[in-house]
């Protein structure tokens, strides 16, 4: 059984047993946490296909890891204009092993 969740704005196929990383959320290490936006879920010979959302689905998931990636520098410049920014950044995110797909 699989189903299809949204979170963070971006979609993950997910099954029970799977880890998976997404964009940071309110929660701390060893968390439950509950996503509701489930979009689409299929095993034992039948998909459900919400519209936009599947009535009374849910995925609950298990908090593994709070963290940040690796830093990306950005560099902006203007040439011959002696115009020269650099700037990093390191996005947060929240890694979750799914343990329940209800629905």
């Amino acid at each position: 059984m699989y189903a299809i969740v949204e979170t963070g704005g971006k979609q993950y196929r997910v099954a029970e047993g799977d880890v998976i990383t997404v964009e940071r959320l309110p929660a701390s290490e060893g968390d439950e946490v509950t996503l509701d936006r489930v979009l689409m879920i299929a095993g034992n010979g039948e998909v459900k296909v919400g519209t936009p959302l599947v009535a009374g689905a849910k995925v609950t998931a298990t908090v593994v890891e709070v963290g940040k990636h690796p830093k990306i520098l950005v560099f902006k410049y203007k040439p011959k204009k002696n115009y020269r920014r650099r700037k990093g950044h390191r996005q947060p995110y929240t890694r979750l092993k799914i343990t329940k797909i209800e629905g």
